[in-house]
C-alpha cells in the first residue's frame, strides 16, 4: 500500500515526486451533495461549459452528484488510497503503488455503510494499475463510465475526487494544463518505477491520498486516474501547486480490462528490446550510457545484433545516458516498429535498426 512513502516521477528531464498517501483515514460516510440544479450538455465526450456562473455550479454539483459514489476508499492496515468502480461484478482499478505487496483489502464506499472485503486480482507495476475485487457487491455498488482521453484538450474542467490526507470523499477542481506526457516515478518509498506515456497533467490539486482516485470532466466521465503529484527539488522537495498526473482512461481500460476478463495483463502494448540492462558511470563521474547485461535469446536485440558488453548510448532520436531515458525512449513507441539504435562496443561505435518487441 501507499502509506506515508514517497514516489519520485521524472518528467523528461524536470524531477517530480508522487504524492504520499496518509495513514489513519477516516471510514465515517461522507454527506450527499446537493442536487443539482441544472445539467450541462455534453457532445463527443466533451462538455460544453455552462454559459453562466450558476449553470457552471449546477454543473459541477451534478458531476459529484453523479461520479462520486464510484469513487471508494481503499485501505490495508493503517495506509490508505483510492479506487473507482470499474463494474458491476465488484471490480475495482487502482494504482499499482496503491496495493503495494498486499492481498486483501477493506473498501468503503462514497454511498455509506460498513468497509467491505476484497481481494486483489492482479497488479501491473509497469503502468501501475492494479484491480481489487470485493467479496461481496453491495447492491448500491455504482460504476464509473470512462471517457475517451484521445479527446481530452488544454484548457478543459476537470475535476480530482479521491480521498486526500484521509478525508473521505473530497474534491477538487482544476483544468488539463497539458496531454501527452511521458512521466516516470522511482522505486523508492515504495513506487513502482513505471513509465507512463501520454499521461494528462492538472492543475486540479493530487494530495496525499488521490492516488488511484477520478479525473473527471463536465459530462461525468472519468479521463484518468491520479496518480502523481509534483514536487519542487529547489523547495526541499515541497508540493509545486497545480502539478498533477493521470493515467490515461484509455490505457486504464486496456489494462484493467485485460486483468479483470483474464486476470493478468496479456497484451501491454509496451515496445521492449528484449534486454537486461544497468547505467554505467563515465570517467566524469556521470551517467554515461545503458550497459547491456544479457540479451533475450532470439529477441529483438539479440536479431539486431546486439550483445552483452554493448553500451547503447541512443534510441531514436532520444539520447540514452540512464535506465530512465531508454524507459522513456521506449515508451514513445510500439512493439513492431523500426528504431535505430547507438551503441559502443569496446569502445567503438556503432548503430543497427531494431523492431521492437513486447513487454
Amino acid at each position: 500500500m501507499d502509506g506515508s512513502r514517497a514516489r519520485v516521477a521524472l518528467l523528461v528531464t524536470a524531477v517530480v515526486c508522487a504524492a504520499a498517501l496518509t495513514a489513519g483515514c477516516s471510514t465515517t460516510s461522507p454527506t450527499s451533495p446537493r442536487p443539482a440544479q441544472k445539467e450541462a450538455s455534453a457532445a463527443s465526450g466533451a462538455p460544453t461549459v455552462p454559459g453562466s456562473a450558476g449553470d457552471l455550479q449546477a454543473a459541477y454539483e451534478k458531476v459529484v452528484k453523479d461520479v462520486l459514489p464510484s469513487v471508494v476508499q481503499i485501505t490495508a492496515g493503517d495506509s490508505l488510497g483510492s479506487g473507482v468502480v470499474y463494474d458491476d461484478k465488484g471490480d475495482i482499478v487502482t494504482n499499482a503503488h496503491v496495493v503495494g505487496s498486499a492481498q486483501a483489502f477493506k473498501v468503503t464506499l462514497a454511498t455509506g455503510g460498513g468497509a467491505v472485503g476484497a481481494r486483489l486480482v492482479s497488479s501491473y507495476p509497469e503502468q501501475d494499475l492494479a484491480v481489487v475485487r470485493l467479496d461481496d457487491v453491495p447492491k448500491t455498488l455504482k460504476p464509473a463510465t470512462f471517457g475517451d482521453s484521445t479527446k481530452v484538450e488544454v484548457g478543459q474542467i476537470v475535476l480530482a475526487m479521491g480521498n486526500p490526507l484521509g478525508l473521505s470523499s473530497s474534491v477538487t477542481q482544476g483544468i488539463v494544463s497539458a496531454v501527452g506526457r511521458t512521466v516516470s516515478e522511482g522505486r523508492s518509498g515504495g513506487g513502482t518505477g513505471a513509465t507512463i506515456a501520454n499521461m494528462v497533467q492538472t492543475s486540479a490539486a493530487i494530495n496525499p491520498g488521490n492516488s488511484g482516485g477520478a479525473l473527471v470532466n463536465l459530462a461525468g466521465q472519468v479521463i484518468g486516474i491520479p496518480t502523481l503529484a509534483a514536487t519542487d527539488p529547489e523547495l526541499g522537495q515541497g508540493a509545486a501547486p497545480g502539478i498533477g498526473f493521470a493515467i490515461p482512461a484509455a490505457t486504464v481500460r486496456t489494462i484493467a480490462g485485460q486483468i479483470v476478463k483474464n486476470g493478468r495483463v496479456t497484451d501491454s502494448g509496451r515496445a521492449a528490446l528484449g534486454i537486461t540492462a544497468r547505467t554505467i558511470i563515465g570517467p566524469d563521474f556521470t551517467p554515461a550510457g545503458v550497459e547491456v547485461v544479457a540479451v533475450n535469446q532470439n529477441g529483438p536485440a539479440d536479431r539486431a545484433g546486439l550483445r552483452a558488453g554493448d553500451v547503447i548510448t541512443r534510441v531514436g532520436k532520444s539520447d540514452i545516458t540512464t535506465m530512465q531515458s531508454l524507459s522513456e525512449a521506449l515508451a514513445g513507441l510500439k512493439p513492431g516498429d523500426r528504431t535505430d539504435v547507438s551503441y559502443n562496443r569496446n569502445g567503438d561505435a556503432r548503430s543497427t535498426t531494431v523492431t521492437l518487441g513486447e513487454m
